[in-house]
Order: C-alpha cells, then sequence, then structure tokens
C-alpha cells in the first residue's frame, strides 16, 4: 500500500513536531538558569518550526514564502543581537547562540519537508549535542594551541582543495604515476602520521616512552630513534629506550604494509609474511630488552609532522624516486631496482614504497617490487643503528646491534623472494 501525499506531508509535520520539541525541550535545560528571559525553548521552537514548514508548502516551487519567513526571523534575531550587545549583565555567552537556535527551529520547517527524514534527525542531534558539549568543546578549544588549528586547516586544504583540483590529469612523464596518485599517496601517508601523531598527543599525553616510540614509529621510525639515542647520551641506555626503539622499528613494517594496501592490495598480501616475520622479530627484541625495564617519564612528543612544506616535498620526492626507480630498472634491471632501494633507505622510505605500490616504474614484476621494498626498510635500519650509535655516543650498542641484525635479515628475506 503506497503513502499519498497528504499522507507522506502528515508524516513529515509529525517528524517536523517532534524534533523542534526535542529541540525545545533540550535548549530549556542547557539556558533555563543561566539565561532564564531569553527567546526560544519547548514552545517557540515547535512554532518556528512549524511556522517555516507552512510556509515552505504553500509556495514549494521558489520557495518565496519560506524566504519571507526566514528575512522576517532573520530581522528579529537582529534586533535582540543588538540588544544584548549593548546590556552588559546579560548573558554574553548566550547572546548568539540563543539567535541562532531560533532560526535552526525555522529552517528545520523547510529542512524537514526537503530533505530525507536522517538528515532532519541528523541536524536536531548535532544542535542538541553542541549545546550539551559547550563546556566541554571550550575547554578543547582552550587546551588545543592555535599551531594546531592552522594544522588542522593545511590537511583539509591537502584533502579537499587539491586532491580534486588534480583529478583527471595526464601521467607525469617517464612515469606511469598521475599527479592526483601523487597527492594521494601524500594524503594517505600524511593522514597516518597525523593521526598517530594526534593520538599521541590528546589521547595518551602522559604516556610512558615504549608507547610514545610505539606511536611515533607510526610516522618517523628514525626521528624516534635519534630522539631516544640522544636522550641516552644524556641519561644513559637503558633497556627501556632500547625496547623504544626497537619498538618504533616494528611499527615501521606495520606502516609500510598498511600503505601497499591503500594502493596494491596484491603487493601487500606478497609483502605480507616478510614485513609481519620482520615486525615480530623487533617486537620480541623489544620485549626481552623491556624485561629489565623501569618505566620512567614520557618520552618528548615529536613534532608535528603534517605541515604544507612536508607535503610538497614528499610529493618531489615521490615524483623523483619514480622517475629513478623507472630508468634504474629500464637500464640496470632488477639490480638497478635493488641498488636503488639501498639507497633510499638512506633517507625517507615512504616515497620509494608508494612509488612501487603505484606502478611508477612499468615492467617491474610483483616478487621484485617486493623484495626492493624490503631491501629499502633494511637500508633504513642500517642507518637507524649508525644514527643510535653516533647520537647515544656509543651507549646505544645493544639496540643498534639488533637494528643491524633486522637490516641483514631483510636483505636476506628480501634474497628469498626473487629466488
Amino acid at each position: 500500500m503506497t503513502l499519498s501525499f497528504a499522507d507522506s506531508t502528515a508524516e513529515r509535520f509529525a517528524l517536523l513536531l517532534g524534533l523542534s520539541l526535542f529541540f525545545g525541550f533540550a535548549f530549556e535545560g542547557f539556558y533555563a538558569d543561566e539565561l532564564p528571559r531569553r527567546p526560544g525553548g519547548v514552545r517557540t521552537f515547535p512554532l518556528l518550526a512549524l511556522a517555516g514548514g507552512t510556509l515552505y508548502s504553500l509556495e514549494p516551487r521558489f520557495g518565496i514564502a519560506f524566504i519571507a519567513g526566514l528575512i522576517v526571523v532573520g530581522s528579529w534575531i537582529y534586533v535582540y543581537v543588538r540588544r544584548q550587545s549593548k546590556l552588559d549583565d546579560t548573558g554574553a555567552e548566550g547572546a548568539f547562540v540563543v539567535p541562532a537556535c531560533n532560526l535552526l527551529a525555522y529552517i528545520l520547517g523547510g529542512l524537514a519537508l526537503t530533505q530525507p527524514p536522517w538528515l532532519c534527525v541528523a541536524v536536531a542531534v548535532a544542535a542538541v549535542l553542541l549545546l550539551g558539549g559547550r563546556r566541554t568543546l571550550h575547554d578543547w578549544a582552550a587546551r588545543v594551541p592555535s599551531e594546531e588549528v592552522v594544522t588542522a586547516a593545511q590537511f583539509l586544504i591537502l584533502v579537499g582543495v587539491v586532491l580534486p583540483l588534480l583529478a583527471g590529469l595526464p601521467a607525469i612523464p617517464f612515469t606511469t604515476i598521475t599527479p592526483f596518485g601523487v597527492w594521494l599517496a601524500v594524503v594517505a601517508v600524511s593522514s597516518i602520521s597525523y593521526a598517530s601523531y594526534l593520538v599521541q598527543r590528546y589521547v595518551f599525553p602522559r604516556s610512558g616512552t615504549l608507547l610514545s616510540a610505539i606511536l611515533g614509529g607510526l610516522y618517523s621510525s628514525t626521528a624516534v630513534t635519534v630522539v631516544l639515542a640522544r636522550r641516552s647520551a644524556d641519561e644513559g641506555m637503558s633497556a627501556e629506550l632500547g625496547a623504544a626503539i626497537l619498538a618504533a622499528t616494528a611499527m615501521m613494517y606495520v606502516r609500510i604494509l598498511v600503505v601497499c594496501a591503500i594502493f596494491n592490495l596484491t603487493l601487500a598480501r606478497a609483502l605480507a609474511l616478510p614485513l609481519l616475520a620482520l615486525a615480530a622479530i623487533s617486537v620480541v627484541m623489544a620485549l626481552l630488552q623491556a624485561r629489565a625495564a623501569t618505566h620512567s617519564a614520557r618520552t618528548k612528543v615529536s613534532p608535528n609532522p603534517l605541515q604544507i612544506p612536508t607535503a610538497l616535498l614528499f610529493a618531489v620526492l615521490f615524483i623523483a624516486v619514480s622517475m629513478l626507480t623507472n630508468l634504474a630498472h629500464t637500464h640496470f634491471g632488477r639490480l638497478g631496482v635493488f641498488t636503488l632501494a639501498g639507497i633510499v633507505g638512506i633517507g625517507d622510505v615512504d616515497p620509494f614504497v608508494l612509488s612501487l605500490a603505484q606502478g611508477g616504474a612499468a615492467g617491474i614484476g610483483l616478487a621484485t617490487a617486493a623484495a626492493a621494498i624490503v631491501v629499502a626498510a633494511s637500508s633504513n635500519n642500517l642507518l637507524k643503528a649508525i644514527y643510535a650509535l653516533g647520537f647515544s655516543r656509543g651507549s646505544a650498542r645493544m639496540p643498534a646491534a639488533m637494528l643491524a641484525v633486522l637490516g641483514v635479515t631483510g636483505i636476506a628475506g628480501a634474497l628469498l623472494l626473487v629466488r
């Protein structure tokens, strides 16, 4: 049995009445004591919502009646805000929130008649949650530094502005990747790094050295190794610091596998066994170190990894590495790719990993690509072993030796992949 137009409209008005009553009850509950003379509430909101719905239904084609009502409500809000701004002894906090709630109650009328019911419910619930969470939101706003807001804006620019603009552009010369693919890789790596940073800073701000290193390893195990090695130069290399260095390296393998899975699930399947095996070895080494560890103060949170210059540098490195990989494979074959993998391991391995995951060089087989990624990660471990010894002034001999073992083991595993 199908609903008639009248039945459908009646259901919409019933939903509108229920949502506006819910909104009004919540509004009065939050502002009854602080602003006893405020406009709006359990009667006003349903009346405004019903007025909005009725005016829209009178002329739904252009919504002229609804717009006229919106102008009237807006004028009333303007007069209210202007009057409130002249009064110093009234609740300044509600000077804009209260009229905004009244305006939203009116708009719910048109929303309920034109949009899916789930959207109307979502808007009403979101408004109530924002009202109820004002103290928590104010506390968050006071605790979050202004530079974090700027960084979040930069992330939105990376995802919502730059990425759509690059869609449809042709492939970059000497590679098979497109500008959209490059920036998608930037967004993927930046998202993982930024999420890890936010968890470390705001979810576990008082975490110990080991947890800080695990979270830090999600965006740079090399940076974590350097920080902890420098700390050991002042405090001496403890078992906890050694375990933290190895735990960060274990997370490096996990990060590489996740990044590969995002862009090339087949390559990720080929890498799953060697990378998870190396991660497991790293975890065992970290546990052996941690058995003798005593918990210490938390490690300082690493700087925010998400910056526009960093993203641009990553994009340039990604393109350059893709071109070099293509040239190395074209002129020197598998040996050239492996040599390049060993070289890029000295720096950031992510551009190389993403280049192979997105097919930056045509003709490289699956086994060769997987082995090259393992070689790059192993080369990075050898570099971290040198960093650990150098920045710790020789006190990090045990974790450096374990990193070297991981590097050699990884290279041996890579050879098995291409046999």
